[in-house]
């Protein structure tokens, strides 16, 4: 299924080279001010076609909304949103009804639908699907943002060129805002040269690269979530592995915890006037499931680009024989880029439907 969520239900649809695309978004609450260029900000942060670290592909992403929005603000009807497709070029695909690229979906999109799967473009397999989700999120994080809720993620990796991390502690609003109006977002901006030189050799050399995205979401009350089946962990992981070529996440201090003490590890707590605080934050956020007030913090790693220009091995479907590849197509060096203003986009719908299980949203 290509629906997701409890209380705020989104639902997308359509194919990389077909019409278009699109997001049915149902429980929004009534009365919300939404403030448009602020989406098409978001939509052109995914944006394909702007840097020499994605695709050339050009799309406007210029999102039409069908219903749900009355003078900028929503009704409490179902949201929906269409993405018009343009710029394709499925003549590059047409070798790949037989022979599927290594790494991509074709092979297990093909035994799973019996071979009626759209693959041009990866078809509903595409991150060009990324799109409606970062319009959903992008609704989301204002609803969110006027309850003091922000969102905010960065390039963590690429490679093995690594951005600083969050202060777990204190994030600041100006980091927040300049992380989010970014196409290409480090909080070390001095690590950026570094890494376009690893995304531009992949480039040259027909290949990719994979890296890894943090993403905060600061602002967040304490007490919500659940243990065992519906905890913070188990929402935000369960859209986050909606996003194509995610293959890993981990909170707070995540893996690294398995190398530390109890002693190191725990997050001492401590009074800030009223406020329940903790000195350190490698819990993440979240406790049992349940969120402590301290800002949320998850890490995703996101695999190198599956179609490459190099020559490679695969099978004929057709002939039953082995094979070769050369992929055509516009395709993207480094997925990580785009990838920062989607993972934001699926905090957030985590985040908002979070807040509505336990009203208060």
């Amino acid at each position: 299924m290509s629906s997701w969520g409890n209380a705020v239900k989104i639902s997308i649809f359509g194919e990389s080279h077909g019409k278009g695309i699109g997001v049915v978004i149902d429980g929004l609450p009534s009365g919300e001010k939404i403030d448009f260029d602020e989406i098409c900000i978001q939509m052109g942060r995914r944006a394909p076609g702007k840097d020499k670290a994605s695709t050339p592909r050009l799309e406007k992403d210029i999102p039409e909304i069908m219903s749900g929005m009355l003078n900028d603000t929503t009704t409490g009807a179902p949201l929906c949103a269409i993405i018009k497709n343009s710029d394709t070029r499925s003549q590059d695909y047409g070798n790949l009804l037989t022979n599927p690229r290594p790494g991509h979906a074709d092979y297990t999109g093909h035994i799973r639908y019996g071979g009626f799967n759209d693959i041009r473009g990866g078809g509903h397999f595409s991150g060009r699907l990324t799109a409606p989700l970062v319009f959903a999120g992008a609704v989301c994080r204002q609803i969110l943002e006027r309850r003091n809720i922000k969102i905010a993620a960065h390039i963590s990796s690429v490679g093995k060129v690594k951005d600083k991390c969050f202060d777990g502690v204190n994030i600041s609003d100006e980091l927040i805002s300049r992380l989010s109006k970014t196409t290409f977002g480090l909080i070390d901006q001095n690590i950026e040269t570094e890494m376009r030189e690893v995304i531009e050799e992949c480039r040259m050399n027909r290949d990719s690269i994979g890296g890894t995205v943090e993403c905060a979401i600061v602002g967040f009350p304490a007490g919500v979530g659940s243990p065992m089946f519906y905890g913070i962990e188990n929402v935000i992981s369960s859209i986050v592995f909606a996003v194509p070529a995610v293959k890993g996440i981990e909170f707070g201090a995540g893996f690294g915890a398995s190398e530390l003490r109890g002693s190191q590890n725990n997050d001492e707590f401590y009074y800030d006037g009223d406020t329940v605080k903790t000195r350190t934050n490698n819990h993440g956020g979240i406790l049992g499931g349940i969120s402590s007030g301290m800002p949320i913090i998850f890490r995703t790693a996101i695999k190198p680009t599956p179609s490459i220009s190099q020559s490679q091995k695969t099978v004929n479907l057709a002939e039953h024989t082995d094979s070769t590849l050369e992929i055509h197509g516009r395709h993207d060096p480094c997925i990580v880029v785009r990838a920062v203003p989607v993972i934001e986009s699926a905090a957030a719908l985590a985040a908002v439907n979070l807040l509505a299980e336990v009203q208060k949203l």
